[in-house]
Formats: C-alpha cells, sequence, structure tokens
C-alpha cells in the first residue's frame, strides 16, 4: 500500500497544481449585451460596456454601467451615447473606450464624454490596453491593424501585410511588451510591424489579464477560459460554458484579490470567479 500511495503522489501533486476558477457572484440580466469589464482599482469600481444592440451596429444604444466589486449595479446608465463599446482602459482621470470608428475618451470624475477621436480607415475597433505612460493600444479586428493613440494623435503600430494578423482582438500592455491575442493564440508586437507566436490557445481569444510572472488568464468569447504560461508554453482549460450558451468576453481583473470579471454578452451579466492559479 505505501508503495502505492509513494507511486501515486507524483500524480496527486500535479493534479492539486492546476489552476481553477471558483464562482462568487453573478449580477442581475439588466445589463444590454455587456461586452466588456475593467476594474478600477484606484476607484474600487467596475466599468462594464454594454453594446445594447447589434454587435457592430453604429446606432447610438451603447453605454457604460458601473457595478461594485461584489456585482450591485450601482449606475446601468453612468455614460450614454456609444454604439457598440468594447474594450476599455483607465489612465489617470480617463477611460478609454473603443467604439467601432472611434476613441471615446471619457472623464471618470464627471462621468462625461470628453472627446471622440476618429481613427481613419478604422471599422471593428475592439479592445484597448493603455501602458503607463498613457499610450493607449487599439486593435481593429476587421481591418487586421493595432493603432496607437496619444497626445490627441493616432498612427498605425501594426498591420496585416507585414505582421500576419489574421483579426487581432485582445490587446495588454504587460512588463514592457504588448500582447496581442489573434489566430487563437499569444502573440507579441516586435519591432519593424512583426509579431511574435508565444502560445496556441483556442479560437476566439477575446481578453487577457497578467497574474504573475509570465502568467496570464486568457477568455475565449464562445465560453472558455485558460490559464497561459507564456515560459511553459501551455494553456490549461479552466471554464467552459458554452453548453450554458454563456458567452466569455473581454474579462477585467482585481489583480491585488485576483477576482477575474467576466462579461457573458448573451447572457446581459457579469460572473466573478476567484482564481486560484497553478503553484
Amino acid at each position: 500500500m505505501l508503495c502505492l500511495l509513494c507511486a501515486a503522489s507524483p500524480f496527486i501533486r500535479a493534479a492539486a497544481q492546476q489552476p481553477t476558477l471558483e464562482k462568487l457572484w453573478t449580477s442581475d440580466t439588466t445589463l444590454r449585451v455587456p461586452e466588456s469589464v475593467y476594474f478600477d482599482a484606484k476607484r474600487n469600481v467596475l466599468y462594464v460596456a454594454n453594446i445594447d444592440g447589434a454587435p457592430w451596429g453604429k446606432d447610438g444604444k451603447g453605454f457604460i454601467s458601473q457595478l461594485t466589486p461584489d456585482g450591485k449595479i450601482t449606475n446601468l446608465k453612468w455614460v450614454e451615447g456609444l454604439s457598440a463599446p468594447k474594450g476599455m482602459g483607465v489612465h489617470g482621470n480617463h477611460l478609454y473606450v473603443a467604439d467601432l470608428d472611434a476613441v471615446v475618451v471619457i472623464d471618470i470624475a464627471k462621468g462625461a464624454i470628453v472627446t471622440r477621436h476618429t481613427i481613419d480607415g478604422a471599422l471593428n475597433l475592439n479592445d484597448i490596453t493603455v501602458s503607463p505612460k498613457g499610450t493607449v493600444y487599439v486593435s481593429d479586428s476587421k481591418r487586421k491593424k493595432v493603432h496607437t493613440f496619444e497626445n490627441g494623435k493616432s498612427a498605425e503600430l501594426l498591420d496585416s501585410a507585414k505582421s500576419g494578423l489574421k483579426g487581432p482582438n485582445g490587446l495588454l500592455f504587460s512588463q514592457g511588451q504588448l500582447l496581442v491575442l489573434d489566430g487563437g493564440a499569444v502573440n507579441r508586437a516586435e519591432k519593424d510591424n512583426r509579431i511574435a507566436k508565444l502560445v496556441d490557445v483556442t479560437k476566439g481569444t477575446d481578453g487577457i489579464e497578467h497574474v504573475k510572472a509570465d502568467e496570464y488568464v486568457v477568455s475565449c468569447w464562445q465560453g472558455e477560459m485558460f490559464y497561459v504560461d507564456l515560459k511553459a508554453g501551455t494553456a490549461i482549460k479552466m471554464l467552459d460554458t458554452q453548453g450554458e450558451k454563456l458567452q466569455t468576453a473581454d474579462i477585467g481583473y482585481d489583480a491585488k484579490k485576483r477576482i477575474v470579471y467576466v462579461p457573458t454578452f448573451y447572457g446581459n451579466r457579469v460572473t466573478a470567479y476567484q482564481l486560484k492559479p497553478a503553484k
């Protein structure tokens, strides 16, 4: 018996090391096609981008909601007047939102739109990330490009002709580098309009958040969540809600408490999960 236990112990340890997600709460369903969640640690609030219409429709129905970190909707239509808002990022007192062909800048203190910067030729702006210095990066999934926006001006950073982008979505500026979700993989933006594939995940890669070192959480729109280790080159599935027809769109993350906030798109709610990383 002792021999059997000793032989089995490596497998027991391996199972214990798997990352997991434990459901904490689910908001009510008054949200309207929530595509993205951003956790503002400084203000201890969740911003949720609601499309409330066609996913790519320029209809003016979109809005941003505010939720408490435990899922209570405190201001359903905190900021209105958007069309199909998706990815968000914060720098200073401003919330940046990707909205079809424009980067919308919101004054957080006032809860009001400051400006809309239209990016020439853009069609399907999807995700946003902001560097510590304030450079905004925004992906255009249909045009297969990534743009920068700073000091009121935008510029093209990556395009499909040189980089080979297939339809970039999730972006994250992390540890001095820009990570790009594209083609079902995590990629890194390189110099001279190039990208380097780091890890294959699966189709529909949507949101990405940093956990520790080279480890990240990646959501895939169809209803899958993965724990990705760039150094090890692995992607471990932690959650699959496809059977429930609940999407897992552009996630938010509380890095201190390790809580992942998942917008369910057509499920019209946000669900929070406690992340227990691999050990």
